[in-house]
């Protein structure tokens, strides 16, 4: 009797082990670069805000260097799922352009197409 129960015992233990190890795999977690056009601080703002859907863990934008820096679950979103809403918002990104619509929505300060200085 002992013995089955011990038995039972290890074998749902490897059982929930596989199951365990299985699912840590599905969730992959992929950190990415993506250049996003922007001038100031209302732009990271905007970008860093844009970009935090569901999957996205962490975002942080540096716009000296126009990289946003973006870690996020691959089983949740796409890293061109993550542009678009950033291009939705009026930001370029090296994939996917804002439609002139919403970048004309943009402050003044914050329209980098016409060569506008990062401030």
């Amino acid at each position: 009797m002992k013995t089955t129960l011990l038995k039972s015992f290890v074998v749902m233990m490897v059982l929930l082990s596989v199951t365990a190890i299985g699912s840590a795999q599905n969730k992959k977690i992929e950190r990415e670069q993506i250049k996003v056009s922007g001038v100031c601080n209302l732009c990271q703002e905007r970008i860093e805000n844009a970009a935090l859907i569901k999957g996205v863990k962490f975002v942080s934008w540096d716009k000296e260097k126009q990289i946003l820096e973006v870690v996020y679950k691959s089983d949740k979103t796409t890293l061109l799922t993550i542009e678009k809403a950033i291009a939705e918002v009026g930001h370029d990104t090296e994939n996917v352009r804002a439609t002139d619509e919403v970048y004309n929505n943009l402050y003044h300060c914050c329209q980098y197409r016409e060569g506008q200085e990062v401030h």
